[in-house]
This record gives C-alpha cells, sequence and structure tokens, in this order.
C-alpha cells in the first residue's frame, strides 16, 4: 500500500518498568524484563509501529517496584531490531546535558540514527526527595527543561559551543562525534502553560496526555499557533490505552474489569502527588487536572482517548484524533506482545486505507 503524505505516527510505551501500564491488579500478560522488552520490539517493528517510548523512574510505586534505567534499555532494544525508533527518557537534575548528549550521539552512530529523547521536567516530588535531587518550583523546572534542550542542541550541532544559562553553563565546548543526521529528535510533555509554550519555542514533538478529539484540538491549536509565532513548529503525540477486542461490549468489559481491580489506595497516592505537581503551576492546572480516579488508574489519561472497541471502530477514533491534529498516538496495552501483534495486524491497516481515501479525495478536490 502506498503511504500517504502524511501518514501517522504509532508508538508504544516500553514496559520497563514492572506493573504494566494500569494501576491495577487485573492480569497483565506483561513482562518489565529485557527478554520479554526485546520480543516485543521486534513484534512492533514488524507490524507497523515507527516508535518505542522508554520510560525513566528512579524510585518505587503504584506498583512500579522495579525499573531498569531508559538510556542503556533503549539501547538494548535498538539493538535488537532495525527500523524501530526509541526514544528514551531523560530527567534534567539526574543527567547533566552534557553526560546525556554524548550518551545520544554514541548511540545514534551504534543504530544508524534510530535514538531520540525525551525531556520530563519531573512531577514526583518525592522522587527527587529521595535521590537527594534538588526540587524547584513548577515553571522554574520547564526552564531547566528548556536550556537542557537548547543545550543538547548546541553540543550537538556546533563546535566551540557556549551557553550561559541559570542552569547550565559551556565554554567553548566541541563534542565529537556529533550524532549522525538527521539529528536525534526531541519530545516532551506536559498540559501546563509553561510546557506548552516551552514546546512552542524548542521541542520537535509535544506529548499531550488522552482526552477528546475536541479537548486535543483546543491544545494544538494553542501550541501551533505560539509556535507559528516563534517562526518554530512542533508535531503533537496523543497518550491512549488501547482496548481492541471483536465487539464492543468485550472491550468495554475488559475496561470495566481493569477499573473495578483498580487499587484504590496507589490510585489515590498518583492522584495527589499529580494534582499537587499540577497546583504548583501559576494557573493551577496541569497535566491530570480535570482527570477523574477512573482516568488515573491509567496513568497519562489512556482511556479519554476512547481506542476502546472493535478494530473498525478504533481506526475511526485514530483519524479524529488525527484530524483535531495529532501527528502521533502512543499506546499502552494491557497485554502487551499478543496485543502490539494484534493492533498492528488489524487497526494500523484500517487506518491506512483511511488515510489513503483522504489523500485520494484531497488530490481530486485540488
Amino acid at each position: 500500500m502506498s503511504q500517504t503524505r502524511d501518514e501517522l505516527k504509532f508508538a508504544y510505551w516500553v514496559p520497563n518498568v514492572s506493573g504494566g501500564l494500569v494501576i491495577s491488579n487485573i492480569e497483565q500478560r506483561t513482562g518489565w524484563d529485557i527478554d520479554y522488552n526485546r520480543k516485543l520490539a521486534q513484534i512492533a517493528e514488524a507490524n507497523g509501529f515507527d516508535y518505542a517510548l522508554s520510560q525513566i523512574r528512579f524510585t518505587a510505586g503504584y506498583g512500579a517496584d522495579n525499573q531498569h534505567e531508559s538510556v542503556s534499555f533503549s539501547h538494548a532494544l535498538l539493538a535488537a531490531t532495525t527500523k524501530l525508533k526509541v526514544i528514551a527518557a531523560l530527567l534534567p537534575g539526574p543527567w547533566n546535558p552534557a553526560l546525556a548528549a554524548k550518551q545520544i550521539a554514541t548511540i545514534s552512530h551504534l543504530t544508524n540514527g534510530r535514538v531520540a529523547v525525551n525531556v520530563v521536567s519531573g512531577w514526583f516530588r518525592g522522587e527527587f526527595a529521595a535521590i537527594g535531587e534538588l526540587w524547584l518550583d513548577h515553571d522554574e523546572r520547564y526552564r531547566r527543561s528548556e536550556e537542557f534542550i537548547r543545550a543538547l542542541r548546541g553540543i550537538w550541532t556546533e563546535d566551540n559551543f557556549t551557553f550561559k544559562g541559570d542552569f547550565y553553563r559551556f565554554n567553548d565546548y566541541s563534542m565529537k562525534p556529533k550524532p549522525v543526521d538527521p539529528q536525534p529528535e526531541i519530545f516532551q510533555g506536559g498540559s501546563s502553560r509553561a510546557a506548552r509554550d516551552m514546546a512552542a519555542r524548542v521541542s520537535d514533538w509535544y506529548f499531550t496526555n488522552g482526552n477528546t478529539p475536541e479537548e486535543i484540538r483546543k491544545q494544538v491549536d494553542d501550541i501551533r499557533a505560539k509556535a507559528a509565532a516563534n517562526g518554530h513548529s512542533v508535531k503533537i503525540g496523543v497518550n491512549a490505552f488501547a482496548i481492541a477486542r471483536e465487539t464492543e461490549a468485550e472491550a468495554h468489559a475488559v475496561l470495566d474489569e481493569i477499573v473495578a481491580k483498580a487499587n484504590p489506595e496507589a490510585v489515590q497516592g498518583f492522584a495527589d502527588q499529580v494534582k499537587n505537581a499540577g497546583k504548583a503551576s501559576p494557573e493551577g492546572e496541569g497535566n491530570w487536572a480535570k482527570s477523574s480516579l477512573e482516568d488515573l488508574v491509567q496513568y497519562n489519561d489512556g482511556f479519554r482517548s476512547n481506542l476502546i472497541g472493535t478494530p473498525v471502530q478504533i481506526a475511526g477514533r485514530i483519524i479524529a484524533l488525527k484530524d483535531a491534529g495529532a501527528d502521533l498516538i502512543l499506546l499502552g496495552f494491557l497485554h502487551f506482545q499478543e496485543e502490539v501483534e494484534f493492533f498492528g495486524k488489524n487497526i494500523i491497516p484500517l487506518v491506512r486505507e483511511l488515510e489513503a481515501k483522504r489523500d485520494a479525495q484531497r488530490i481530486a478536490a485540488e
């Protein structure tokens, strides 16, 4: 099948953290070990996925008792694949941009440029306290992340790089070798004003929590207008938790079971942490400001994107998200290996057919 000129990208969350992608005691046939994840990456690559996003966690909590470090784990997945791009999560504070730039440049050479980064500004104050890292105010965390990104880009693209920021300083620094072209893509998340404004200035990609097409459109319009005013462009990734079954009733029964078997104390603890982080922003909101406890059973509001139903229903809803401005769908699953394969075989081809029809209609109208 020929590709459309603006083909939607697909990514999956790498389960390099134990506990799966829902805070629930429901069975999850998902492993956090390297053998499971190597096979998962190969399945995803063979079934139409473009990216995988590794997670960064330093402390246990909300079912995540074990956590593999993101950069080294990402490299292992890249070594097991040939086309898949892997996005390694980086947390300014624990990572200095000089070290991060060097790590990612080396992996870029080892994998023919298939590595990217997701710069995470941080929301879990207890984690920072546990590892002895300074906890900054909300907007200060995003100012630091912006300097981190500017430093990465400068190191990767310039010789004799000099930077005088509030958080990072570089003096006549030349790193060699630089990453292979094209440069590693830089992703970020967040829904606060500071997060969106940062994306509109410096990031290649902006991840938003799951939401309806109408709410996604508001964020997209806001970010892209600001980016255009800055002479910048940014692509949008939308989080979603997919439950694809033969019937809509079966899919919703799975959702009901996930919520019914949720760990209420863990969900409430997660809710308290993330909502407190959002309230610390000047506008008093963050990624999870309007999330219900049921929404928060899935860490990033994935249920709200409503990719729950039959393959045909899900493909149509994905196109609605694309129409709202999404360039990429970031997916979580209950049973990753089998469901990534099912999604790739049964849903991505339907999306491609719908995209091709849209392209044909557009060409006919031109």
